[in-house]
Parts: structure tokens; sequence; C-alpha cells
């Protein structure tokens, strides 16, 4: 069973804040071989939501507002952990930090930057993919929208 709980950049612990820059460093510049500066200057204006089992961290996403990444509300950083997977915890990860993106900041377009090899992952979710495929950090992403419209 998850845990999730959710706070402001200045809430977090010490401990909270390693253990999270831990997972990201893990997957996305370990797992994912790819050098880039996690730290991006936008945790301090999101909602950082952790999915916990026991003392363990095994999904994380951030609640970006709109007007810090797109001119949407966004989530970013969206990981979860090698050692839970296989149990489903990015599809509870994405169902919980929608709920609290429209929690937070109420229902409107979400958008995000996805990798690409999980365009169909997030369609499940209702997000369309919008434009072209780009680089960042030499992973291929696609900007899709999960629009209130549709």
């Amino acid at each position: 069973m998850i845990t999730w709980t959710s706070k402001k950049f200045d809430e977090l612990t010490p401990r909270e804040l390693y253990i999270i820059l831990r997972l990201r460093s893990e997957v996305f510049v370990v797992e994912q071989n790819c050098v880039f500066l996690d730290m991006d200057n936008k945790d301090f204006y999101c909602d950082h939501l952790m999915g916990w089992q026991g003392d363990q961290l095994v999904g994380y996403s951030r609640i970006v507002p709109a007007g810090i990444s797109y001119v949407e509300s966004s989530i970013g950083r969206i990981v979860s952990s090698p050692a839970a997977r296989g149990q489903k915890v990015g599809r509870e990860l994405v169902a919980q930090s929608i709920d609290l993106l429209y929690k937070l900041h109420g229902k409107r377009d979400i958008r995000i930057g996805a990798q690409y090899y999980l365009l169909q992952f997030y369609s499940s979710f209702g997000f369309v993919q919008k434009g072209e495929i780009y680089l960042e950090d030499g992973i291929e992403h696609i900007e899709m929208l999960l629009s209130i419209e549709a």
C-alpha cells in the first residue's frame, strides 16, 4: 500500500528533499545515462507529491503552477522507483498527480513534456500529443496536453 503526501518546497524536511533528489538522480541521471542539471529552480514554486511504502519513496512528481514551465499547469519529474517497478506505481502516481493538480489549481488543462517512449502510457490518461518530437538532454520528448474540453 502506498501513502501519498504532498508538500510545498519550504515544507519538505531535509531528509525528504534528499530522498527526492536521490530518486530523481537514480532514474534520470544514472539509469537513463543523462547528464543534465536536475535542480532547475522550478522546485521552489511547486508542490511535491510523494508516494511512500514505509520509509521508501516509490513514486514522486512535482505539480507545477501555470506560467512556470508552460502557459498551462504541468506535472513534471514524474518518476517511480526501480525497486517498485511492476507494481503499477506509475499509473497510480499519474492519477494522483492529476487529482492533486486539480485540487490545488482548479480543473484546468495540463501540459507535460513526456519522454516519447511513454506516449501510449500518457495517452491512456487522456493526454494528446501536441507538436513534433524534440530532443531534450539527448532523449526524445513530446509535448502532450490533457484538455478539460476533451
